[in-house]
């Protein structure tokens, strides 16, 4: 099968998912007749989900289309405050709030995601195949740290995880998805999802201890694992994080 060649230009933060010599410039890619531009990107190491735009030849393009003999093809990033809906074709957006799948190597980020009050799933056993799956069928972006993981076709929304920092993941995902002003707190379950319910002190009070029976009388109950919560010192913590989130200041 003979080899042909295009000529690639990646801008802004997909530069640091390409080999060092092939950063920041224009560069020659050869590729056999049956690859597509989804095929030529990832084989460079961007995922598809990364990308936000695709041109080749000045042309709006999706990632099924064909690459010929001397394209010229440039790939951006995901715009965060610029809206290019009207020119892309590499995925469709998605619709209603913003809900999370996130892969096993990512439970901390899942619990600050949860206590922000956006919907995560998590779990420690999920297989690759299952969160693909659920990111698919669901319509949930797929959180990973894996790119092989975000290649695969049936992931069509998802984030590469850059930040190894819990705090700094979690600033990461506000950041990349626009999502400071939907912040809204301590309505999920920290340890299963769920949501939370107001629940009368007296319908908990048999399992509370007596400090917390006597100091405290706002409580929510998770309807799905029955964890009782309250406004005790970790809710002060939490709550002071939270204001340094939308303040958008240091999270350390």
């Amino acid at each position: 099968m003979s080899m042909r060649q295009a000529y690639f230009r990646f801008y802004a933060e997909l530069n640091e998912l390409l080999a060092p010599t092939e950063r920041g410039s224009c560069f020659v890619h050869a590729f056999d007749t049956a690859a597509s531009v989804k095929d030529a990107i990832e084989a460079l190491g961007v995922p598809h989900t990364e990308i936000g735009l695709i041109l080749i030849d000045d042309e709006s393009a999706d990632l099924s289309c064909s690459l010929n003999d001397g394209d010229r093809i440039s790939v951006y990033p995901v715009f965060r405050s610029i809206d290019i809906n009207p020119l892309t074709r590499v995925r469709s957006a998605l619709k209603g709030e913003r809900r999370f799948v996130l892969d096993n190597h990512l439970g901390k980020l899942a619990a600050y995601l949860r206590m922000l009050g956006f919907n995560s799933l998590y779990r420690n056993d999920y297989r690759d195949e299952e969160l693909a799956r659920i990111s698919a069928s669901q319509q949930r972006t797929l959180l990973t740290r894996d790119r092989g993981l975000l290649k695969r076709s049936i992931v069509i929304h998802g984030c590469l995880v850059r930040e190894t920092h819990p705090h700094h993941q979690m600033m990461e995902v506000l950041s990349r998805f626009d999502l400071f002003a939907s912040i809204f707190p301590f309505r999920r379950c920290l340890h299963c999802n769920a949501p939370l319910q107001a629940v009368p002190k007296e319908s908990v009070q048999h399992r509370l201890l007596p400090k917390t029976e006597q100091h405290y009388d706002e409580f929510h109950l998770c309807g799905e694992c029955n964890r009782i919560y309250w406004k005790g010192s970790h809710y002060q913590r939490m709550q002071d994080l939270i204001a340094r989130v939308i303040q958008g200041g240091s999270v350390d």
